[in-house]
């Protein structure tokens, strides 16, 4: 039975099959020693569509306590279509513009009475503001709130008629 020997040290391609530059160097660094702590920066880039960062900052929105809907009155109409077939829009009610480095959110919201709308529209301003800032990492150079409408509980219900 022969025996065979195994190498523990690290090879590189050396033939034809290795990927190289054009000027004939690694395209990937290949170094054979790295700590286990060693963060490893990764060149390229990251594109966030404007879409996902108007999903961010409805969600955000939705979430902030007197806020009863995003969007005005004809969005909220076919918000209420979509929805009927489940295809909701979360971006309803908000643009953005997104930049390098920046953000700004524009937020057409619902309020609930009798909640401060002053207080509402601060809370949806730090909730937008905290959400893009921490999930896309962009900074929020403003958040523009529109308060389209006061939902009113109960008035949407429609009452028993008086006559039979």
């Amino acid at each position: 039975m022969a025996s065979e020997e195994f190498s523990t040290t690290p090879t590189t391609p050396a033939g034809p099959a290795a990927a190289t530059s054009p000027l004939g160097a690694p395209r990937v660094d290949r170094s054979t020693k790295m700590p286990a702590s060693a963060s490893v920066p990764s060149a390229g880039k990251t594109t966030i569509a404007d879409s996902v960062v108007a999903k961010i900052a409805g969600i955000a929105a939705r979430d902030v306590p007197g806020v009863y809907a995003l969007g005005g009155g004809g969005a909220r109409a076919l918000g209420a279509l979509r929805d009927a077939m489940n295809v909701g829009d979360l971006s309803q009610g908000v643009k953005v513009e997104v930049g390098e480095t920046q953000a700004a959110a524009d937020i057409t919201i619902v309020v609930e009475y009798p909640m401060p709308i002053q207080d509402v529209a601060g809370g949806v301003r730090a909730a937008v503001t905290g959400a893009i800032t921490l999930l896309v990492g962009l900074e929020v150079v403003e958040v523009n709130v529109d308060v389209n409408d006061v939902h009113v509980p109960g008035a949407d219900v429609d009452e028993e008629s008086r006559v039979s």
